[in-house]
Formats: C-alpha cells, sequence, structure tokens
C-alpha cells in the first residue's frame, strides 16, 4: 500500500491486531478504538473487507455456520501488519513534528498567538 490510509481502514485494520474476529466484532471495535469517530455500516465493512482481502492484508481464517447464516473470521496477513505499522509510524512521526517544534507555543505570552 503507497498511498495513505483513510481512517476508517486504519481502525479496521487495528481491531484484527489481537485476534480474527467477524463482521459486527470488527465494526464494535473499530468504533470503540476510535472512540466513536469510525462508525462502519455493514454495506462499508464487507466492501473494505473484499477490497483489503484482494490486496492482501486481511483474509478470512474460519468460516462458522450461526442460525443459518456464514459468520466468517478475518485476520491480518504479515503484510497487513507491516502496512498497518507502516502508517501507524508514519502519523507519529507527523505527530511529533507538532509536538516537537510545538514546545515554544506552550511558553508564557505565546498561548494566545496568531492561527
Amino acid at each position: 500500500m503507497t498511498q495513505r490510509m483513510r481512517e476508517p481502514t486504519y481502525f479496521l485494520l487495528t481491531a484484527l491486531l489481537d485476534e480474527p474476529l467477524h463482521g459486527y466484532a470488527i465494526i464494535s471495535r473499530a468504533a470503540e478504538l476510535s472512540g466513536g469517530r469510525v462508525r462502519l455500516a455493514t454495506g462499508t465493512l464487507y466492501a473494505a473487507l473484499d477490497r483489503l482481502t484482494d490486496e492482501g492484508l486481511v483474509e478470512v481464517v474460519r468460516t462458522e455456520i450461526v442460525n443459518g447464516r456464514a459468520r466468517r473470521y478475518y485476520a491480518l496477513t504479515a503484510d497487513g501488519s507491516t502496512a498497518l505499522r507502516a502508517e501507524a509510524e508514519t502519523m507519529a512521526e507527523a505527530a511529533r513534528l507538532v509536538i516537537d517544534r510545538g514546545a515554544h507555543l506552550r511558553s508564557p505570552g505565546l498561548a494566545g498567538g496568531a492561527a
């Protein structure tokens, strides 16, 4: 993945860090991890999972039949883990620029500076 991840993709992949999850659990975990910012609709989730599977970032690791319906569990692949870590490192570097360079803004007399 050469371009930056969109926030929903980032949190979808992050939801899969600890263990394989089925669709509803991914939706719930992504919402929890994002502080409620990412609320994936079912159709959006499965379209994203299909795309991420095609890209080799996630894979179906098992399927269970629950109430007559297939419940697929998805997991990060090694490439998915690498892509997620790379995105997290990019975000951390960007945050450090602001945190480190913005330290002078906390000095007396500069708190109300122009934007």
